[in-house]
């Protein structure tokens, strides 16, 4: 099938390699697309589209209802994380509830599982990476090793954090460890079984894949062998490249659900954008491997590079990427970085920005500084919603600055729910309007 790219565009690419999924472009205005993911269940994902983080089966603040009865702030899909929910409280026990979707309450959204392939930046301290897979030692246990179980997980260790983050944990505040040869795989035990156990935990693509099959999550993705982008490593990111090719045909034997659950693949090359260079070459070993694959992702971005080099890297994975598969650019979640990204080609976002950051005081907005920081004194007095014509808890409860403004000095937990209800309803309105503009070819 072909696409003709203009603003009425319409096209569908139902794939029998891809049982799972089935994808329809709806429009494209210039590079940017607005399609709709068909999955299992009769789910469906209109894009652009951004997925808020619920790292363990759940969005923080929030529950699965206060989300799916606002039409403002109802989300089609969500992130779940493959790493923590094997941790805490173990994926067999999710699959023994009827999967995230029963074991979350979430029937009728779509869920995206990671890999856990990110963590190995996040908890880079804790991890040691090999062909066999990345061995962690258990943050869980270090992190209690070191408060006796008091740790704050919204520390202002948290708040400073990379921007695509981790809802869970600082690397900053846990142990470090390396290299033990008896390390065992991801445990899925119980707290008090774990205990019993060594921490160092190995997770293999084998192990990734099991996991997410038994989480049983709509679309998978990939273990990729992740580098930070802004370190300085050449021969690290030629390694890590290549072995991200060969962990994905590992992912593909051990997946065992695919008329069920659909698996992306993650390009990753770091910052290296050169004629014949590293994102080439990965984009080339998938291009061999495109009819096994579903959908794309970008990885490997959202780590502090500059603007320019991150840009660059998009416009080019999408230019090579297919236009018949989703494009999903993982980890970015800046409402300007949606805007340029969608304009470029990519179709979905994650990240844990806009509901952390709403833990902080901080919500987002129209215009201007696109932020607001409720937490200043500038907003003591203020008796304005925080945006007009808002669907969130916050606005259309009638809340004002000033209120949550009080409510988030004091700690008030209320703050937390209302302010994350409005950042959410916030990147829905956003990608709505997106959807929508390229649809009119405005």
């Amino acid at each position: 099938s072909t696409v003709t790219v203009n603003a009425k565009s319409t096209a569908t690419f139902p794939d029998e390699n891809s049982p799972a999924l089935e994808f329809h472009v709806n429009a494209v205005s210039g590079r940017a697309r607005a399609t709709t993911l068909h999955l299992p269940k009769n789910r469906s994902v209109p894009t652009p589209i951004f997925m808020p983080v619920g790292t363990k089966g759940t969005i923080k603040a929030l529950t699965t209802e206060e989300i799916q009865s606002n039409d403002g702030l109802n989300c089609p899909i969500i992130l779940g994380n493959t790493y923590h929910l094997a941790l805490q409280p173990g994926t067999e026990i999710v699959r023994d509830m009827g999967g995230l979707h029963s074991f979350m309450n979430w029937e009728q959204g779509g869920i995206l599982t990671d890999s856990g392939g990110f963590q190995m930046v996040s908890l880079l301290k804790l991890a040691e990476i090999t062909e066999e897979g990345v061995t962690f030692e258990n943050p869980f246990e270090a992190e209690q090793e070191h408060t006796n179980g008091e740790g704050d997980e919204n520390s202002s260790a948290d708040q400073n954090a990379d921007v695509r983050g981790d809802e869970n944990v600082s690397a900053k505040k846990l142990k470090t460890g390396y290299g033990k040869k008896d390390s065992k795989p991801l445990s899925t035990s119980s707290p008090s079984q774990s205990k019993k156990k060594s921490q160092r935990m190995l997770l293999r693509p084998e192990d990734s894949i099991t996991h997410q099959n038994n989480i049983g999550s709509d679309i998978m993705m990939a273990l990729d062998d992740v580098v930070s982008s802004v370190a300085d490593d050449d021969e690290r990111f030629k390694i890590a490249t290549y072995r991200t090719l060969r962990w994905l045909d590992r992912c593909f034997a051990a997946h065992n659900k695919p008329k069920e659950q659909n698996l992306f693949a993650i390009v990753q090359g770091g910052l290296d954008v050169s004629l014949g260079g590293l994102r080439e070459q990965c984009l080339a070993g998938f291009m061999k491997r495109d009819k096994q694959i579903p959908g794309y992702a970008i990885g490997g971005l959202a780590g502090g590079e500059s603007k320019d080099d991150f840009w660059k890297v998009v416009d080019q994975c999408c230019k090579a990427l297919p236009d018949d598969k989703p494009r999903y650019l993982m980890g970015v979640g800046y409402p300007l970085d949606l805007v340029v990204c969608t304009a470029l080609g990519v179709d979905m976002y994650d990240c844990v920005y806009p509901t952390r950051t709403a833990r902080f005081g901080v919500a987002l907005v129209r215009g201007g500084s696109a932020t607001m920081r409720l937490k200043s004194n500038e907003f003591f007095n203020d008796h304005r919603l925080i945006m007009e014509g808002c669907q969130c808890q916050a606005c259309a409860g009638g809340y004002t600055r000033a209120r949550l403004h009080t409510l988030l000095k004091r700690g008030n937990p209320v703050a937390a729910t209302l302010m994350t209800s409005h950042n959410i309803a916030y990147m829905m309105y956003l990608v709505r309007g997106m959807r929508k503009a390229i649809i009119e070819n405005r």
